[in-house]
């Protein structure tokens, strides 16, 4: 499954891709200092575009490849859809248990987890919040990186690194909104950027010395995405007016992340 060429610098690539994964929510948050305010509707867009591009890297990038790899492994289809959609429903199951015992604090839906078991400062509660978020996102890189396929590699480091510019805006902006000082909530997009890296090298690590889990890795990464697209990104971009809005940037950053997809693979 590897790539003429790729190989030998696979190391250095899940380098790249984690630190891309860490400057591309950190380059998002920087115009925060200088923006005061956002509007909801723009907010609902950028976090529909966000959700469009996760939910396309999902399908394409992760899933497809996944079935693929599971074929080639067990020669019946029948298995590797076994295989695929249970990986797919223990990286949901991860999640949600993630979401139940770690304590965060959502900016909308408020805490969740067993915050109030713990002394925590609330900025710290929203940072556990975001790096939940963004832990499927670093997982997924690194495990496409693991591949040793650039078909693999190349949509998922470019779409999720695309999609963590907005993000880290929206969420600087979101942590201003709740009286949080300018260089405490780019901070916070840079402690959770560094998350997604960590799990970028987790990803990498786990796939590259052991490659017979990658179908499973890379479905588990789609299946922990697609949990945090359905259970908080739409969610959350379609609670105010601007359902429509959130709506059409999905669908552009869907479509958009399938154009990277075909493309670059």
């Amino acid at each position: 499954m590897s790539d003429s060429g790729f190989g030998s610098s696979t190391l250095a690539l899940a380098l790249v891709g984690s630190a891309v994964t860490i400057l591309s929510t950190s380059l998002g948050a920087l115009p925060a200092l200088a923006a005061r305010s956002i509007s909801q509707r723009s907010r609902d867009v950028l976090m529909g575009f966000s959700a469009g591009v996760m939910l396309a890297a999902t399908a394409f990038s992760l899933v497809v490849p996944a079935i693929h790899l599971a074929e080639a492994r067990s020669t019946s289809r029948f298995v590797a859809a076994l295989v695929v959609g249970g990986s797919m429903l223990v990286g949901g199951l991860f999640l949600h248990l993630c979401n139940r015992f770690i304590p965060h604090e959502h900016f909308i839906k408020g805490q969740e987890g067993n915050a109030e078991a713990v002394n925590l400062k609330r900025i710290w509660l929203f940072v556990l919040a975001i790096a939940l978020h963004n832990f499927p996102e670093g997982l997924a890189v690194g495990t496409g990186v693991g591949s040793r396929s650039m078909t693999i590699a190349a949509p998922i480091l470019v779409g999720i690194g695309l999609q963590d510019i907005p993000e880290g805006f929206v969420v600087a902006l979101a942590l201003m909104g709740v009286a949080y000082s300018r260089k405490q909530a780019v901070l916070v997009a840079l402690y959770t950027g560094l998350v997604e890296g960590v799990a970028a090298l987790v990803g990498f690590f786990a796939t590259s010395f052991a490659s017979g889990v990658l179908p499973w890795a890379l479905a588990f990464a789609g299946g922990s995405m697609l949990y945090v697209v359905s259970d908080e990104m739409i969610p959350e971009s379609h609670r105010q007016e601007y359902a429509k809005e959130a709506t059409a940037g999905l669908m552009v950053g869907f479509v958009l992340m399938m154009f990277l997809d075909v493309t670059l693979s």
